[in-house]
């Protein structure tokens, strides 16, 4: 069974910046095709923020962060990151990183993911 941890996540004055990490163990087979950080703030729909394809490494943004969080992974420690930087009020949210197991499937929709972390809580005073 996958499981995704993710940490660092806290409280940080608008500006800030903080690193997210993803944490992920119980690879039977292949390692995911995609992995991807999600945001989910009170009352909203939970949103793609990044995603990474792990061969390759080519990246993809949401417009609302793009140029200020950068995603990562280093396959020999099977880790992700998100680096966030600049950080605004409107970033506050639980973050979650999620993978595609299934090779060739869409990284881009929600429902593609067939692994999710707990979350860790990201909070960003003005």
């Amino acid at each position: 069974q996958v499981q995704l941890v993710e940490s660092g996540g806290g409280s940080v004055q608008a500006g800030g910046s903080l690193r997210l990490s993803c944490a992920a163990s119980g690879y039977t087979g292949s390692r995911p095709y995609c992995m991807g950080w999600f945001r989910q703030a009170p009352g909203k729909e939970r949103e793609r923020v990044a995603h990474i394809y792990t061969v390759g490494g080519s990246t993809y943004y949401s417009d609302s962060v793009k140029g200020r969080f950068t995603i990562s992974r280093d396959n020999a420690k099977n880790t992700m990151y998100l680096q966030m930087n600049s950080l605004k009020p409107e970033d506050t949210a639980m973050y979650y990183c999620a993978a595609v197991m299934t090779w060739g499937r869409t990284c881009t929709t929600i429902d593609a993911y067939n692994y999710w972390g707990q979350g860790t809580q990201v909070t960003v005073s003005s």
